[in-house]
């Protein structure tokens, strides 16, 4: 391949050292992903052999090559100064006339066969880009709507140029890549009007645990280069690729994002081709796909990823005139899918906590310390020194020399797919991404600790925090004789918990996604037509995105739920229906205005007995839906249910019966309902219990209090409180005993086997079938008890 120019239909893969990865792959997914629906725009490319050509054709590759032989590049100042001499010295070269040629006579043809309306993007495509060891995201530039043949050879130069930006300089080096050996094409190709539609990129895995098992989308409108360069919060979405292939409900969570602005085709008179202009505040209330447009995007992923037998970073856009989704990129992705084969387990833990002072988007999951430097813009990059905490509105590729140097970085816009999260990933510096506030919520030179470590939420301490940071070998773990789960509150967690050892999740709250996710007493939503106008009116406000209410409290339960049994899907995931307090159910939105005072919470209105009361019951009806729908509808039928707080035998009969009224019936396509075993009475009369559940599993905390008779907060008496005590033993083995009579299931949820391993020991000892742990002990624990 010696030629100038050729079109993308006409290379792939094998392509790579002729048109560069982007170019190749495009070209690849044309020719082999065509006749199975993905949809890609076409165009043609100038090859490698034209770059050399123009270089030589000015004698610009030896003036090059010295400039950069002996660059260091953490100077910014000599990295600026180099990096502008030589983009000059292309943007003023001419073409050689053969390639002026060959670009001429190309582009009239794709007009001729498109139209002469259509607009074209002109992409830089690197021949050390797009590598499954290195992204190379963002280091070269992107032209968009460019038209007509002077612009075309003009956004050519400056893609020839970009090859020499100051970020790619440095990205190089510390990638380790030789200058001289790395090549440019410029792609040309037609351009999908998702000005008027949406935009945005998809990977094959989840970005921040690499959970191999699901499409993360994220969507934002008009053309995707907002979203690329981390200019606005986009939407998120999660889909779980079985599900998807069994032809069910695959769409595991979805997120809001702010969307502020939107990046459109400018004015025909216009001096720059597109425009960033702000979002309607309808249209940031609501997400910008459909769930089918959604689960077509995850189809889409799924074919190129399986073409390509590895996972992708994949960038995508929804034409609003023909309504249809195409494929604009797709590259290897070079952060998580690298990690995958290690056998240890890396943790970050804040041993403490202290004021948060902002909250956003957490990149990776590693803890930050060191002092703020607010920065404004790119001219006072020089003021970042080593450990530091960059704190600026948005980064791009182009601060890569500096955010290697950053403790951690933090932004105010951002999305967890943008180029400088891909970089900051790749460069292991966690990041907080999407902040909305950072830059003036934080001040220079104030001390912080930046927390990746705590889920999809980052967030930023006061002060320097301790923590920890733990590498578990998680590759010889021996055999035992119990079974290992453990517990999960949050849901966004939970890809990456799934990487320990594990038979399962012993207990799911659905407090956590109550109080975390929806934040509202459901009966505010039951009852909101009756609501006072302020109260509606900010309900309206938190739900716009849902059908109704109502809607948006099952939807939110259903997505908690749905995304722990994905992430556990071989294994048993025990749902406990919601276990509030009066007082914590007050605290909910509006809750003031339908709970109870008591004095004594703990041992009051709670548990079964609020399930079926009349007060109550709608509300665990919506719970019932939400289960209802992820057993059914999405097919996750490793979820089983866990009833709290059953006082009586009349209790248990009723709730099983609500349950079955609800479409949960027991043992109906293999539901399991577990009682907890938490009350004295659970134990003395557990052959009586068990015949209304299929097993108990041992809540040993209230189970110790009311054994004990202490109240589990109170500071006073907190010293004699112990799971180990021997009536609280005893209460347990009753329990034990019982299960193993009727041969049903016997595990344990409580605090005590993660606190005290003797514990765990003795509950071999009476063997138990399974102890679940928090994730952070597991580990240990198993080693513990194949110790005996």
């Amino acid at each position: 391949m010696t030629q100038n120019v050729v079109w993308l239909n006409n290379v792939g893969m094998d392509d790579v050292d002729k048109v560069g990865g982007k170019n190749a792959s495009l070209g690849e997914m044309i020719g082999a992903l065509g006749a199975k629906g993905v949809r890609v725009p076409g165009g043609f490319a100038t090859t490698a052999n034209a770059f050399e050509s123009f270089l030589t054709h000015s004698n610009l590759k030896e003036k090059i090559n010295i400039l950069l032989k002996d660059l260091d590049t953490s100077n910014i100042e000599a990295l600026t100064t180099t990096g502008t001499k030589i983009r000059q010295w292309i943007e003023d070269a001419p073409f050689p006339d053969e390639l002026l040629t060959a670009i001429d006579d190309n582009y009239k043809t794709l007009v001729e066969k498109l139209g002469s309306k259509t607009t074209f993007a002109v992409r830089s495509s690197a021949t050390a880009e797009d590598l499954p060891e290195a992204s190379f995201a963002g280091q070269q530039e992107t032209y968009l709507n460019v038209s007509g043949i002077d612009d075309i050879l003009t956004a050519i130069k400056k893609v020839f140029a970009s090859l020499y930006n100051n970020r790619a300089i440095s990205y190089r080096v510390h990638q380790g890549f030789e200058h001289e050996l790395v090549s440019l094409s410029a792609g040309v190709q037609q351009m999908v009007r998702s000005d008027i539609g949406a935009s945005g990129v998809m990977f094959t895995l989840d970005t921040e645990s690499g959970f191999n098992d699901v499409v993360f989308i994220t969507s934002a409108y008009g053309l995707g280069e907002t979203v690329v360069q981390g200019s606005v919060n986009p939407d998120e979405f999660y889909v779980h690729k079985p599900t998807l292939s069994a032809g069910k409900h695959s769409i595991l969570s979805r997120s809001l994002g702010s969307k502020a602005i939107k990046m459109i085709y400018a004015k025909t008179d216009a001096k720059e081709p597109v425009e960033t202009v702000l979002v309607d505040q309808s249209d940031r209330r609501v997400f910008s796909l459909n769930d089918a447009q959604i689960q077509q995007l995850a189809h889409y992923a799924m074919i190129i990823e399986t073409h390509y037998g590895r996972p992708m970073d994949i960038e995508w856009a929804l034409d609003g005139n023909d309504g249809e989704l195409y494929i604009v990129q797709a590259r290897p992705e070079t952060v998580k899918s690298r990690q995958n084969n290690t056998q240890k387990i890396e943790r970050y833990q804040l041993k403490e906590t202290s004021k948060i002072l902002v909250e956003g988007r957490a990149i990776g999951q590693k803890i930050g310390v060191g002092t703020v430097r607010v920065i404004k813009d790119l001219s006072e990059m020089s003021q970042v020194k080593q450990g530091d905490v960059l704190v600026t509105d948005m980064t791009d590729p182009d601060w890569e020399p500096v955010m290697k140097l950053a403790a951690a970085i933090i932004t105010n816009r951002g999305g967890r797919t943008c180029h400088a999260a891909i970089i900051a990933r790749e460069l292991g510096v966690p990041a907080i991404v999407g902040c909305g506030n950072a830059t003036n919520a934080l001040q220079d030179s104030q001390p912080i600790t930046a927390s990746c470590s705590e889920g999809d939420t980052g967030r930023v301490y006061q002060g320097t925090l301790k923590y920890e940071h733990t590498h578990t070998a998680v590759d010889a773990l021996p055999e035992i004789d119990v079974k290992i789960m453990m517990n999960v509150g949050n849901p966004s967690r939970a890809f990456d918990f799934a990487n320990t050892p594990n038979a399962g999740v012993g207990l799911a709250r659905l407090e956590f996604i109550i109080n975390n996710t929806i934040g509202i007493h459901p009966k505010a939503l039951l009852e909101f037509n009756q609501l006072p106008e302020d109260l509606q009116a900010e309900i309206s406000r938190k739900t716009a995105c849902y059908a109704s209410p109502i809607d948006f409290y099952v939807e939110k339960l259903t997505e908690g739920i749905a995304t722990i049994a994905a992430s556990f899907a071989s294994f048993p995931v025990i749902i406990r229906m919601s276990d509030f307090k009066s007082n914590e159910y007050a605290n909910l939105y509006a809750g003031d205005r339908y709970e109870p005072h008591e004095e004594n919470p703990m041992i009051g209105f709670r548990g079964a007995a609020r399930y079926i009361s009349e007060e109550f019951r709608q509300c665990f009806e919506l719970e019932c839906r939400a289960l209802k729908k992820v057993r059914g509808e999405m097919g996750f039928t490793n979820v089983e249910i866990m009833i709290p707080f059953v006082r009586t035998t009349d209790e248990a009969k009723k709730v099983i019966e609500l349950l079955k009224e609800n479409g949960l019936e027991r043992g109906k396509e293999g539901l399991r309902i577990i009682m907890m075993c938490e009350l004295p009475s659970n134990a003395i009369l557990a052959d009586e219990f068990l015949q209304y559940f299929d097993g108990f599993s041992i809540g040993s905390n209230d189970m110790t209090q009311l054994t004990l008779g202490m109240d589990r907060d109170s500071g006073l008496i907190a010293e004699g409180f112990d799971e180990r005590n021997p009536a609280v033993k005893k209460m347990i083995s009753m329990a034990i005993d019982a299960c193993h009579r009727q041969e049903k299931y016997i595990g344990i949820c409580g605090q005590g086997p993660s606190d005290h391993i003797d514990f765990a020991e003795w509950l071999l000892q009476q063997k138990i079938s399974s102890i679940s742990l928090n994730p952070d002990t597991v580990v240990e624990t198993w080693n513990r008890l194949g110790a005996l």
